[in-house]
């Protein structure tokens, strides 16, 4: 198996070059840019100049491209052209938001989500699985925007709750038991909302699988042999009914940095997907590029990561 992951590290080097051009190109085809009136209506000509031309933007777009690629093969990201700070110090204080973020929306949604499929496949069309089957309905027909803007509302700003944005309560000095439990308080609120939207998919495969899986030779042979009920259900039915959704599990780690920008704008939290919105509105080149780039790269890591989970579950599957 090692040698198939070496061989896909290998032709993800290509892929990745390609990328980094694509994204390159799209990010020159953006109307305007940082220095433009497209930003600033009153921003002196001559100022604008002297801006593109210190940072290069006049170079030719294969220069630009060869200096960028090259920086990156250094670790430079280069500069936000609106925070004015490093872009990999940007990305960083962001990627810890959304890491935490989205950790904890995974595993509520994962601890919703396996538990509702069990008692959807085991009780298959009696009143837990009409229920369930009702659950899922209507998280699915509900736009999640619209989903994430009622809780809040409600539970923010009704109830008052929660905190309705930011990632940690004024004035709480950092690295303190008080600044955890602001940031845990403060994502309790999006978690929960992103967690109830996402489960549909989850339950669904669990309880197809689970259903699927009921009616099986080898379940009737397990049974025929007088083995019990739960060994059956635990070691033949369930194990099998969790390959669909272990095989995504590899880019769910990975899309714990990706971040979600609906939520993260809808609460103003901080996070990698607000700050890729904000960097599109802003024309901020170096930290769009940058983020385009690594969730390119994220994607490639977890379709990878994914293989790699379900050949260790799924002794039938392996990568040679």
């Amino acid at each position: 198996m090692w040698k198939t992951v070496l061989r896909r590290f290998l032709i993800m080097i290509p892929q990745l070059l390609i990328l980094s051009l694509l994204v390159f190109i799209l990010a020159k085809m953006m109307p305007g840019d940082p220095f433009t009136g497209l930003i600033n209506p009153n921003s002196d000509p001559k100022e604008i100049a002297r801006l593109r031309q210190e940072y290069g933007l006049n170079d030719a777009p294969w220069v630009q491209y060869t200096r960028w690629l090259g920086n990156l093969f250094h670790g430079d990201l280069g500069e936000s052209y609106i925070q004015q700070v490093p872009v990999s110090s940007l990305i960083w204080d962001r990627a810890v938001n959304t890491f935490w973020l989205s950790l904890l929306t995974v595993i509520i949604s994962y601890g919703i989500s396996i538990p509702m499929g069990i008692s959807a496949g085991r009780h298959q069309d009696e009143w837990q699985d009409q229920s369930i089957q009702i659950f899922n309905y209507v998280t699915f027909a509900i736009p999640g925007f619209v989903f994430y803007i009622l809780g809040l509302w409600l539970f923010g700003f009704v109830l008052n709750w929660f905190p309705i944005s930011g990632s940690i309560g004024a004035g709480v000095d950092s690295g303190t038991l008080a600044a955890f439990g602001s940031r845990l308080y403060h994502m309790i609120l999006p978690a929960i909302l992103s967690a109830l939207i996402t489960t549909t998919g989850t339950v669904q495969y669990l309880r197809t699988g689970i259903v699927d899986n009921k009616v099986e030779d080898y379940v009737r042979t397990a049974r025929s042999k007088g083995v019990p009920e739960r060994v059956v259900f635990d070691k033949h039915i369930l194990r099998n009914s969790l390959l669909p959704i272990a095989s995504f599990f590899g880019t769910t780690i990975t899309g714990l940095l990706g971040g979600s920008m609906i939520i993260e704008s809808v609460f103003s939290y901080p996070g990698m997907g607000k700050l890729f919105l904000d960097s599109i509105g802003q024309r901020d080149y170096t930290t769009l590029t940058a983020l385009i780039l690594l969730f390119g790269i994220l994607t490639l890591v977890g379709n990878l990561l994914s293989d790699i989970i379900i050949s260790i579950i799924d002794p039938r599957i392996r990568i040679k």
